[in-house]
């Protein structure tokens, strides 16, 4: 029930986001299964594979809004932000309207409530017109479901609305120049001082970094060891959170790349999302079945 409420909402803000001349009344385009340029998959022997197959009615209507979305929104406007290295807010907002901004977020805080596989099948369709946009919206994603799974019902009531619909944008930080994005081996560390935490080191590679407003910041707090490892909330305008510079990339431009540099930057107890130790451990023990759920 839950799942057709979000399609039926989806599908409702869609068309009240359709331009003009575009609704019941009007000569229906032809419906392009894939993407804007009618764009298929093929198997090995060469047969097309229609991408809806083995998906459920509700899947299906949740691909339909992506895909429509992608062509709309993503496409005409894909070649514009990569030459411009344009940060596309007001579009993620449009999409955070149809429940982008939290498929797999519980309902209550604003969510949409599906699954990783339904997220999947969004992803994948929104791809069809900007695969860099789309990345960014997988990212954000992420990052609103572990405040959800592990965060406390103050910092989802706190955080979850505003990120949900986009109206706020975060970032996931994990990796490190000598770490890489092995989780194990970070350096970044944080200290409990009173009702603060003071967090130093530096994070590489950040998606969104320097123009989103909430990070999502790995750090060790404990032993060596992906047991050693906690996650805090830091807001942007934090005392001691600055950015590198803006990387240059070939392509992948709709969303800029920085570095994340914490120096002596102090925030709230209560910004540790559940205990120390338990998002470190966690992760890796729920994301590999989640992938399938």
């Amino acid at each position: 029930m839950m799942f057709r409420r979000s399609v039926e909402r989806a599908l409702a803000v869609l068309q009240a986001l359709r331009p003009p001349g575009t609704g019941a009344g009007a000569a229906r385009r032809p419906f392009r299964p894939w993407g804007r340029g009618g764009m298929r998959c093929f198997s090995a022997n060469g047969t097309c594979i229609d991408p809806a197959d083995g998906l459920s009615s509700e899947q299906k209507e949740f691909q339909r809004v992506a895909l429509d979305f992608a062509e709309r929104e993503l496409s005409p406007h894909m070649r514009e932000w990569d030459e411009k290295e344009e940060f596309p807010v007001p579009v993620l907002q449009k999409a955070g309207k149809l429940g982008f901004g939290g498929v797999y977020v519980r309902d209550d805080v604003g969510g949409s409530g599906l699954s990783r596989l339904d997220a999947s099948v969004i992803f994948e369709a929104l791809s069809t017109g900007c695969v860099s946009t789309s990345a960014y919206l997988s990212i954000h994603n992420m990052c609103a479901w572990m405040v959800d799974k592990f965060g406390s019902e103050g910092q989802r009531k706190k955080f979850l609305p505003s990120l949900c619909t986009m109206e706020r944008q975060s970032s996931y930080c994990l990796t490190e120049p000598s770490a890489g994005s092995d989780a194990a081996n970070i350096v970044t560390k944080a200290t409990r001082h009173g009702n603060t935490y003071v967090l130093n080191g530096s994070k590489a590679f950040i998606s969104g970094a320097g123009e989103t407003d909430v990070y999502l910041i790995m750090c060790r707090t404990g032993e060596p060891g992906a047991g050693g490892i906690s996650c805090f909330i830091v807001e942007k305008g934090t005392a001691g959170l600055s950015f590198g510079a803006k990387e240059k990339k070939v392509g992948w431009n709709s969303q800029p790349t920085r570095m994340v540099n914490l120096e002596d930057c102090a925030v709230p107890a209560e910004n540790l999302v559940g205990s120390e130790g338990q998002v470190g451990v966690a992760w890796w023990a729920e994301s590999s079945p989640m992938l399938c759920r």
